[in-house]
């Protein structure tokens, strides 16, 4: 039996997902997730055989959660499912560790092609997203690239996280936390929050512009 983990925020996603999944007799949906940390959580307790993981989710990225189970290690093979096209996602999903990374536009025509290549531990990437890799030197915007706890600080600061809520959602201290968000912005070259906001929309941290700061309470 093949086992798998899906985690997504909107429950209408996974609901889809596994339908499709357990259509399969020999393919079973262990375990669910709507949001990084608790993905997490559920691939070292299941250790699914693939888990299917939506990029933009509350707390951690999809990109971070693949980061953390190749730490582990866990033999899960991860797919970053996402709405974005984006060289810079791509790019940042094969190097956590992740092997297949495919649009939910595509998921119809793609997404079992893509589970079956992870089931054989082969990586899984469509025409366009090689094309994206191919061409993204231009994707980062001339920027130096932040790191996983970076973006994930950047994030949050993006959907209106204040350094106190996002040193409790990271279990870091306050002081720790001004420093990732100092660096980020160092790195960036910008001095106020707007400005680390319109790179976290620019860069695809957060879905779109009903995720940007003062249109969320926290």
């Amino acid at each position: 039996m093949k086992r798998f983990l899906i985690a997504d925020d909107h429950e209408a996603v996974r609901s889809g997902l596994r339908a499709v999944l357990e259509q399969r007799a020999d393919w079973e949906v262990v375990a669910e997730a709507n949001d990084g940390g608790k993905a997490v959580a559920a691939a070292i307790q299941s250790r699914p055989h693939v888990a299917i993981v939506d990029f933009s989710m509350p707390r951690m990225t999809g990109v971070e959660v693949a980061r953390r189970i190749r730490d582990y290690p866990l033999e899960t093979e991860v797919l970053i499912f996402t709405v974005h096209n984006s060289s810079l996602l791509a790019q940042q999903a094969f190097e956590a560790g992740a092997r297949a990374f495919v649009m939910k536009s595509d998921a119809s025509k793609l997404l079992l092609a893509a589970v079956e290549s992870l089931l054989q531990h082969r990586p899984f990437c469509t025409r366009s997203c090689r094309t994206e890799l191919d061409h993204g030197s231009g994707a980062r915007d001339g920027h130096h690239e932040l790191t996983p706890r970076e973006q994930i600080v950047v994030k949050l600061v993006a959907e209106g996280y204040s350094n106190k809520s996002i040193s409790a959602v990271l279990n870091l201290s306050v002081k720790t936390t001004e420093a990732h968000r100092a660096a980020a912005m160092r790195k960036l070259s910008v001095n106020s929050t707007a400005g680390l906001v319109r790179y976290a929309v620019r860069a695809r941290l957060v879905e779109d512009d009903n995720d940007l700061i003062g249109l969320r309470s926290r």
